[in-house]
């Protein structure tokens, strides 16, 4: 879940952060994190309503007659019995655990890992999307009630975002997954060399700028390598824009905000061009992120942030060298 309050006191966690150009560590005060957590437990709810919709809905189009209620109790007990889910159980933990460490890279962890697994990029990026839409939803909302949403900024990032999106939605649909697998994967091994590169260089933030320009270039090209994927608009676009000199806070909040928008045009761009099969991998990575905030506060602070960076941006790194291998075998 990518729900966000990032703290600026300038801590020794802070200061690490911002040496080597991460976001800023998230805070959360009890009644605050008990006012998210039962919303996180209104999403999963609203999550298993949805999937149940949609089984019914499918069944009564089909025209059949058996009672939905043994259906019903028959699938969910495919659902606790399939190692697919909790295969995207242990995902969505480990991609959430990372992001609620480091402030980004939940998309590109899940994705790294769907793919890893055997599933297509259409197939992967589309159940990031969809699993994003909740995560996003309760971000946007959390950083626009502590008021870390520029406006304007956010008009400029979500028309764009939202055509990248969608486009390269349209592209992944478009084109046989097997063909285009050995690109995705060379994008995240790119992706894992510039978080292994954070890791070895310190940047120090540029001084604040009050124009910031190419705002929208940059949003079509986050939406779009987002969508094709399977995640990279806060990596591209948060690390950007604070790497300009904008404010971290107003940055992390508006572009947290706008991503809400992207993942549900994306999610519904894939939903209506490519068939989801995966609800299984999409309830997964909903569960499995649910539970992972607490062990993501906990390794905040129990790890270096350097430390983090090296282990994810080499397991991602090494991830996708054996994907792309497997691709052009």
């Amino acid at each position: 879940m990518k729900i966000r309050h990032p703290d600026l006191s300038d801590s020794p966690e802070n200061r690490l952060h911002q040496e080597i150009g991460l976001p800023p560590l998230d805070t959360a005060i009890g009644s605050e994190r008990r006012l998210w957590q039962s919303k996180r437990l209104a999403g999963l709810t609203l999550l298993i309503a949805m999937a149940v919709s949609v089984y019914i809905a499918q069944h009564l189009m089909q025209g059949q007659s058996a009672v939905l209620g043994n259906q019903l109790l028959l699938a969910a007990q495919q659902v606790i019995s399939s190692p697919q889910f909790w295969a995207a159980v242990a995902v969505g933990f480990a991609a959430q655990a990372i992001d609620g460490a480091l402030g980004m890279a939940y998309g590109i962890s899940s994705n790294t890992f769907l793919i890893g697994v055997g599933a297509s990029p259409a197939a992967a990026s589309a159940a990031v999307h969809v699993a994003e839409v909740f995560t996003t939803g309760f971000s946007g909302l959390s950083h626009l009630k502590f008021g870390n949403v520029d406006k304007a900024l956010f008009r400029r990032l979500v028309i764009p975002g939202v055509v990248g999106g969608v486009a390269g939605a349209y592209l992944l649909t478009s084109i046989d997954g097997h063909l285009i697998k050995p690109y995705i994967a060379a994008y995240l091994l790119l992706m894992g060399l510039y978080i292994l590169r954070k890791a070895w260089l310190a940047t120090h933030p540029k001084p604040h700028s009050s124009e910031i320009k190419h705002v929208s270039p940059l949003a079509l090209l986050g939406g779009f390598v987002d969508a094709v994927g399977g995640g990279g608009w806060g990596p591209v676009v948060t690390s950007t824009l604070v790497g300009r000199g904008n404010d971290p806070r107003k940055t992390i909040g508006t572009v947290n905000a706008a991503e809400f928008f992207i993942a549900f045009s994306t999610a519904g761009a894939f939903l209506l061009w490519a068939e989801m099969e995966h609800w299984l991998l999409v309830a997964g990575l909903i569960v499995g992120g649910l539970f992972a905030a607490p062990f993501a506060a906990w390794l905040c602070h129990k790890l270096n942030a350097r430390t983090l960076l090296w282990l994810v941006g080499t397991l991602i790194s090494v991830l996708s060298v054996f994907n792309l291998f497997v691709a052009l075998r």
